[in-house]
C-alpha cells in the first residue's frame, strides 16, 4: 500500500473517532495494522474479554511470529486459565489448556506440566509460585504492565503505538478544500452554492442572469450528516435550542473561528475575484444564508437577534474597550512590591490562592502533595494535609496500577470556593480533594473523586444552574463537571491533547468554560453536550492559562511555546481575536511555563527571568519589575489576594515570599491587639506584634521563628538550633520585636484533664510490651506488634460521636478480629524473645502488614489475619521491614547480621545484599526525591544506598554526647519534603540535609526531659515530633527549630494506681496519625495503647517558641549545631 493510501486509512480512523463509530473504528485498526491501540487494548485485558483481545492483537501478530509474540499470547491465556482455577469451573480449564495452551507444550513441555498439575489442587495458590497471586483485578493490572513492556519491545509493533499527529477533522477539511477549488472552477459560480451531495463533482447551475462571482464560504453542515445523526463533527455547528443561549463571549468567538475551527470551512479565494464590503460579515458567519435554497440552517432566529444586538457598533449593552481608560489616578506604589516576609514550606510550592474574604489566609499547594493553609498575618502554618489515599479500594484499576507503579503524588492546583468555604485540591494522578473550610483552622476531608485518568491538571468552582460545582480537566483529554456529592454531571470531549487548564466564567445569565490543551488549541462549552463552540490556536500553541480581570469584563491569556516564547495578551472577546500583546519576556525561556495573575482591574503580573514583571492592562509595553530581593525560582508562580495588596510569590528553596504595598504591609499588622495598643507610646506600639484574629476565629498565639539580619553568627549553645537555618524569614523591620508583654510559656501536659486520651481496649498485656506501632494509611486503625510476635489491629467505627470514622481520641475503638478468631501471630519457634528484635511494614493500600519476630517474615491479610506466605526463614533474623515507594513487591530488610537484603516479593528472591554497617539494621527510610534509601543501625552509622544501582553512596557517623557509647537503636524519617532527615538515639534527636548527609539541628535531653529517648516520630505534616522518654514523659519539637513547645507527663495518660505501682511504665515506641496533625498514640511497656489529643479548646500541642538573640522565655536556649555552614548552605 502506498505512504498515500496508508495515511487516508489514518484520516479515516480519525474520522471514526470523532463520530463514535467505536467498533468500525477498531476493526479497521485490526484490518489494517497500521495502529495497535494501546487503551482499547487494556480496556479488554481490564474487562476479561479474551477472545477480543487476541483477535485484535491477531491483525498484528501470531503466536510463533517471535519470542515476544508468544510471550504475549501465553500470559494473556495462562491468566484466563488461572481465572477459570479460581472459579472453579475445572471444565472450563481443561478446554483452555488443550485448545489454548497445548500449542506451548511443544516449546517447554516441563512448563506445560507443571500448569497442568494445578488442576489437581483445591487451590491454585498452593503452589509456591502461584501463592502470592492476589484478586482478578490485581493480577490482571500486574499483567497488563508485563504485556505493555513486551508489545513495546516486539519488532512487529514498531511505529504502531502512535497515532499520527493531525488537526481535528482533517478529512473533512480535505473535503471542505475540495469543495472550494470545485467551485472556483465553475464557470458560473453563484454567491450561495447548494452542495447536495459528495458523490459527483460540483458544479452550479447556470443562473437566470449574470452574477458577480464571489468567493464562498462552505460551512461544515454543508458536508454533515443527515440531522437524525450527531453532528459530523466534534465540534460542530449546534441545534437551535442550544444556539438560543449563546452569550456575548461565545457569539463573537463562534463567528470568528479560525481556517483551521472545525466549525468553519476553509475559504480559497482567487486574487481576481473582489470581495465586496458588505460580504465581509457574511464570510464570518459559520452560517448558511437564508437565501441559499435546499440548505440546512441550524441557527435559530433568537440567535440571529443575539448576533444583530452584538455586532453593531456601539450599544450601552456591549462591553467595548477604548484606548484610554477613565480610572482613578494610580502609581506604581499601588503595586505589593516591598518583601514583607519570607516563609518556608519545605517542599517546592505548585500552586497558591488566597482565600475571598480573608485576605491573609493563603493555601498552598506542593509537589509532595501536602495541602497547606498559612495564616501569612500570624506567619503560622495553621492547617497541613499530606496526601493520603482516603478510599483506596474506590479508585479505578487505573489509577491502582498507576499508584502500585509510582507514588510520587503532587498537587497540581488548589483553589477556594467562591465564598471560602470549600478547598479543592488538584493532583497529579487522577485525584481531587474537596476539604470544608468552618474558619476554626481545619481542613475536613469532605469529597475524594478519581476524576481523570493520569493527571488532574486543573480544578476550578462555577455556579451552573445556580448550582455550585466543581470544574476539572486532566490528562484524558476531557473536561467534567461534578456536583458536590461527587456525581459526574458533564463530560465534555473533543480537545485532541491533554488539557492543560480552565477557565470557568459567566456572562449576564450564560455559564460557559474557556479550556486549553497543550496543543494550543483554545476551547468554549456551554453546560450542555453538544460540544465545543469555537477551536482556537492559543499563541505559541502550547501551554496556556486563561484568566478574567476581577470585574469579569476583560479576558487575558498567558503562556509558552515549545521553543521557550512567552506570550501575554489581551483577547477581544466580541471578535474572538487578540486585542493586545505584552511586551518584556525575554527572548527564551527556560523548560516550563511562564505563570500570570491580575489584580485591581488594572495590573498583569508574570513571573519569569526570576523576576515578577508588571504590566498596566491599557499599555502594551512592561511597567516594572522587580526580583524579591532574590531567590527565585526561573519562572516563579504568583498569586494576587483578592484586594491586590499581597502578592504572595515562590522561591527557588521550597518557600515562598509575601510582597505587600502600604495596605498590605498595614493588613499584616491587623493581627495587633488594640486594647493593648493603647498602653504604648506609637513608636513602641507599632514595633509589637500580637495575635489576633486576623479574620480567623479561634487562632492560638504562635510567634513562628525570625531571621535576623545580622551577619553575625551566634556562638553554638548548648542545645536548641542554629538560628541562621530558616524555616521563614523578614527582613529586619520594628515588626521583628517580638511582644515580651505575653511571654510564651511552654504547655505542660500533667493532669488527664489537660488533654483527651483514650486507651485501646484489651491492649494491656503485662507479658508483652508494645514494641512496634503504626496507624492504618487510612487513619481509621491502629496496629500494634508486641513482643510476643502477637499483632492486635483496633478500628473505629462511623457513628453519631465519630461522624468521620477516623482514629480520634473521643471515641472507644473495637479491638477487631476476623471471624474465624485468628490471630495475627507470628512464627516464634525457637526464638528467643528476649533478644529478638520484631518489625513490622504495612502495605499502602491497608490490605497487607508484613512483619517478623525473630523468625521467618510473614505476610498477612488484614481482612482474615491468614498467613499468605512466609520468607526469609533464619539465620540471620529480620529485624526492619520497608516497602519501596514505588513497587510494593520490592522490599528492604533490614537484618541481625548488619546486612540488607532487598528483596522482591513476586518472584521470592534477594536482587541485592548491601552491606555497610557493624551492627544490626534498626531503621530504614526512602525518600522518593532524592532517590535514595538510608539505613541506620545499632553501631550508630548512617548509610545512604542508591536505590537505582544498590550502591552505597556515603557513611556517617552520628555525634554521640561525651561519655556515651557509640552504639544503641538508631531510628531514621524522613520528612514529608523528602529531603530532611529525623534522626532519633537515646541521646539525641538531629535533623540531617540528605542529599549532603550533614546535620544541621541537634537536641539532646536536658531539664525536665532529662532522661533517654526510646523513639520519636514526625507528625503527619512534619511539622511537629513526637518523642517518647523512658521516664514515661512525651516531648512535642517544633520539628524546623527542634524547639520544645509542649510536654505531656505520664500522669496525663496513666492512673496514679499505676504511677504508685512498683512497676516503670514508659511508652517503647510513638505513632503518628496519618491526617490529624495533632494526634498520637503511645506503645506502652505494659502492653496498652494510648491514643492523645490536644483539648478542643486548644486544638494542638503548644504554641511555636519564639527566638530573641538566645534566649528562650529567659533561659538560655540551647544550640549544639556542629555544622559549619554559612546561612545561604543552610537555608532550603
Amino acid at each position: 500500500m502506498s505512504s498515500l493510501s496508508r495515511e487516508l486509512v489514518f484520516l479515516i480512523l480519525q474520522f471514526l473517532e470523532e463520530e463514535k463509530f467505536k467498533e468500525s473504528v477498531h476493526k479497521l485498526e485490526k484490518e489494517s495494522g497500521f495502529f495497535f491501540n494501546m487503551k482499547y487494548f487494556e480496556e479488554k485485558v481490564q474487562a476479561g474479554e479474551w477472545e477480543e483481545v487476541e483477535k485484535y492483537l491477531s491483525g498484528f501478530t501470531k503466536v510463533d511470529d517471535n519470542r515476544y509474540s508468544m510471550k504475549i499470547f501465553f500470559e494473556i491465556r495462562k491468566q484466563k486459565y488461572l481465572e477459570a482455577l479460581d472459579q472453579q469451573d475445572k471444565a472450563k480449564a481443561v478446554e483452555i489448556l488443550v485448545s489454548d495452551l497445548k500449542v506451548f507444550s511443544t516449546f517447554n513441555e516441563e512448563l506445560y506440566k507443571e500448569i497442568t498439575q494445578l488442576l489437581t489442587l483445591g487451590n491454585f495458590r498452593e503452589n509456591e509460585q502461584l501463592s502470592k497471586y492476589g484478586d482478578t483485578k490485581t493480577a490482571r493490572s500486574i499483567m497488563l504492565i508485563e504485556l505493555k513492556k513486551l508489545i513495546e519491545a516486539n519488532p512487529l509493533f514498531r511505529d504502531k503505538l502512535a497515532f499520527p499527529t493531525l488537526k481535528s477533522s482533517r478529512l473533512r477539511t480535505l473535503i471542505n478544500q475540495s469543495l472550494n477549488w470545485q467551485h472556483q472552477l465553475c464557470k458560473n459560480p453563484r454567491p450561495n452554492p447548494d452542495i447536495k451531495t459528495l458523490f459527483t463533482d460540483h458544479t452550479c447551475t447556470p443562473p437566470n442572469g449574470p452574477l458577480a462571482p464571489a468567493p464562498v464560504n462552505l460551512p461544515v453542515a454543508a458536508v454533515a450528516k443527515p440531522l437524525n445523526y450527531t453532528s459530523l463533527g466534534a465540534h460542530g455547528t449546534f441545534p437551535p435550542s442550544a444556539a438560543a443561549a449563546n452569550a456575548s463571549a461565545l457569539a463573537g468567538w463562534m463567528a470568528n473561528a479560525s481556517a483551521s475551527s472545525s466549525v468553519q470551512a476553509a475559504v480559497v479565494t482567487a486574487s481576481s475575484i473582489p470581495v465586496p464590503q458588505n460580504q465581509v460579515s457574511v464570510l464570518k458567519r459559520p452560517r448558511t444564508p437564508p437565501t441559499a435554497p435546499g440548505m440546512v440552517d441550524y441557527q435559530s432566529p433568537d440567535h440571529e437577534q443575539l448576533m444583530k444586538r452584538l455586532r453593531p457598533a456601539q450599544t450601552v449593552e456591549e462591553v467595548t474597550y477604548p484606548t484610554s481608560r477613565q480610572q482613578a489616578s494610580w502609581s506604581l506604589d499601588d503595586l505589593p512590591r516591598t518583601v514583607a516576609l519570607t516563609l518556608h514550606q519545605g517542599s517546592a510550592v505548585t500552586s497558591m490562592d488566597f482565600h475571598p474574604s480573608h485576605h491573609v489566609l493563603l493555601l498552598v499547594g506542593s509537589a509532595n502533595g501536602e495541602v497547606t493553609l498559612w495564616d501569612v498575618g500570624l506567619q503560622e502554618r495553621l492547617v497541613s494535609k499530606p496526601f493520603k489515599n482516603w478510599e483506596m479500594t474506590a479508585y479505578s484499576l487505573q489509577f491502582q496500577a498507576s499508584f502500585v507503579k509510582d507514588t510520587q503524588i503532587s498537587v497540581n492546583r488548589v483553589t477556594w470556593s467562591p465564598d471560602g468555604s470549600l478547598v479543592g485540591a488538584a493532583f497529579n494522578k487522577h485525584l481531587i480533594h474537596l476539604y470544608a473550610y468552618t474558619g476554626l483552622n481545619d481542613l475536613r476531608q469532605q469529597l475524594e473523586i478519581d476524576a481523570h485518568v493520569g493527571g488532574v491538571n486543573d480544578l476550578a468552582f462555577a455556579h451552573p444552574n445556580k448550582q455550585l460545582c466543581v470544574v476539572t480537566c486532566g490528562d484524558d483529554k476531557l473536561i467534567k463537571v461534578w456536583d458536590l456529592a461527587g456525581r459526574k454531571l458533564f463530560n465534555f470531549e473533543g480537545h485532541e491533547a491533554p488539557v492543560y487548564s480552565i477557565c470557568p466564567h459567566h456572562k449576564e445569565n450564560i455559564q460557559f468554560i474557556f479550556s486549553t490543551a497543550i496543543d494550543g488549541k483554545i476551547k468554549a462549552w456551554l453546560y450542555d453536550n453538544i460540544g465545543s463552540r469555537v477551536d482556537y490556536d492559543a499563541p505559541g500553541r502550547w501551554c496556556t492559562t486563561m484568566l478574567y480581570s476581577a470585574d469579569g469584563s476583560r479576558l487575558f491569556s498567558c503562556g509558552t511555546s515549545k521553543e521557550g516564547d512567552s506570550f501575554l495578551v489581551e483577547w477581544n472577546e466580541s471578535e474572538g481575536a487578540i486585542k493586545r500583546h505584552y511586551v518584556g519576556f525575554r527572548k527564551k525561556s527556560t523548560t516550563g511555563v511562564v505563570q500570570f495573575d491580575t489584580t485591581q482591574n488594572h495590573f498583569l503580573a508574570a513571573g519569569e527571568d526570576s523576576q515578577i514583571k508588571f504590566w498596566d492592562m491599557d499599555n502594551a509595553n512592561m511597567l516594572t519589575s522587580t526580583d524579591a530581593d532574590g531567590g527565585l525560582p526561573s519562572l516563579p508562580r504568583l498569586r494576587f489576594n483578592k484586594e491586590g495588596n499581597l502578592l504572595a510569590v515562590t522561591t527557588a528553596d521550597n518557600g515562598f515570599k509575601i510582597l505587600a504595598n502600604a495596605s498590605g504591609l498595614r493588613s499584616l499588622r491587623t493581627v495587633e491587639t488594640p486594647a493593648f495598643e493603647a498602653l504604648r507610646s506609637p513608636i513602641e506600639s507599632a514595633a509589637i506584634k500580637v495575635s489576633g484574629t486576623s479574620g480567623v476565629t479561634s487562632v492560638s498565639p504562635v510567634n513562628c521563628k525570625v531571621e535576623r539580619s545580622s551577619p553575625v553568627r551566634p556562638s553554638p549553645i548548648l542545645n536548641g538550633v542554629d538560628t541562621l537555618n530558616r524555616s521563614m524569614e523578614k527582613p529586619r523591620t520594628v515588626d521583628d520585636v517580638i511582644d515580651k508583654a505575653k511571654p510564651w510559656q511552654l504547655a505542660e501536659i500533667v493532669d488527664p484533664g489537660d488533654c483527651r486520651m483514650v486507651t485501646l481496649p484489651d491492649s494491656t498485656d503485662s507479658s508483652s510490651k508494645v514494641v512496634r506501632l503504626l496507624y492504618t494509611n487510612s487513619g481509621v486503625g491502629i496496629l500494634a506488634l508486641g513482643s510476643n510476635g502477637i499483632q492486635k489491629l483496633w478500628k473505629w467505627t462511623r457513628n453519631d460521636h465519630n461522624v468521620t470514622g477516623k482514629a480520634t481520641a473521643s471515641a472507644v475503638p473495637q479491638h477487631w478480629q476476623p471471624n474465624s478468631g485468628l490471630l495475627m501471630a507470628n512464627d516464634v519457634s525457637g526464638v528467643n524473645l528476649e533478644e529478638a528484635v520484631p518489625c513490622i511494614a504495612l502495605s499502602k493500600n491497608d490490605s497487607y502488614v508484613m512483619s517478623a519476630a525473630g523468625g521467618k517474615v510473614s505476610l498477612f491479610n488484614m481482612m482474615t489475619f491468614r498467613v499468605m506466605t512466609t520468607f526469609m526463614s533464619p539465620p540471620p533474623a529480620s529485624t526492619f521491614l520497608a516497602f519501596h515507594p514505588q513497587d510494593n513487591n520490592i522490599i528492604a530488610i533490614g537484618m541481625e547480621d548488619s546486612t540488607i537484603h532487598i528483596y522482591n516479593v513476586r518472584v521470592d528472591e534477594v536482587k541485592s545484599k548491601l552491606k555497610g554497617h557493624q551492627r544490626r539494621i534498626t531503621g530504614l527510610a526512602f525518600s522518593t526525591n532524592l532517590n535514595i534509601l538510608v539505613s541506620s543501625g545499632a553501631d550508630a552509622q548512617l548509610c545512604v544506598w542508591s536505590v537505582d544501582t544498590w550502591e552505597k553512596r556515603k557513611s556517617v557517623t552520628i555525634q554521640i554526647p561525651a561519655g556515651k557509647a557509640p552504639n544503641g537503636d538508631t531510628w531514621v524519617q524522613f520528612h514529608s519534603d523528602q529531603t530532611r532527615l529525623l534522626v532519633v538515639h537515646e541521646t539525641q534527636l538531629a535533623i540531617y540535609d540528605a542529599s549532603k548527609m550533614e546535620r544541621v539541628r541537634q537536641w539532646v535531653p536536658q531539664d525536665a526531659l532529662s532522661a533517654p529517648l526510646s523513639y520519636a516520630a514526625f507528625s503527619c505534616n512534619s511539622q511537629l515530633i513526637y518523642a517518647a522518654f523512658c521516664d514515661g514523659n512525651v516531648g512535642v519539637f517544633d520539628a524546623d527549630s527542634l524547639r520544645l513547645r509542649c510536654r505531656i507527663a505520664s500522669s496525663a495518660y496513666l492512673s496514679q494506681a499505676v504511677l504508685n505501682g512498683s512497676q516503670s511504665l514508659y511508652p517503647l515506641v510513638v505513632a503518628a496519625h496519618p491526617q490529624e496533625a495533632n494526634q498520637l498514640a503511645l506503645g506502652l511497656t505494659d502492653g496498652s495503647v494510648k491514643v492523645l489529643e490536644p483539648t478542643e479548646s486548644e486544638r494542638k500541642w503548644g504554641s511555636t517558641p519564639p527566638v530573641d538573640n538566645g534566649m528562650l522565655n529567659g533561659r538560655t536556649t540551647s544550640s549544639s549545631t556542629t555544622s559549619n555552614h554559612t546561612p545561604d548552605q543552610l537555608q532550603r
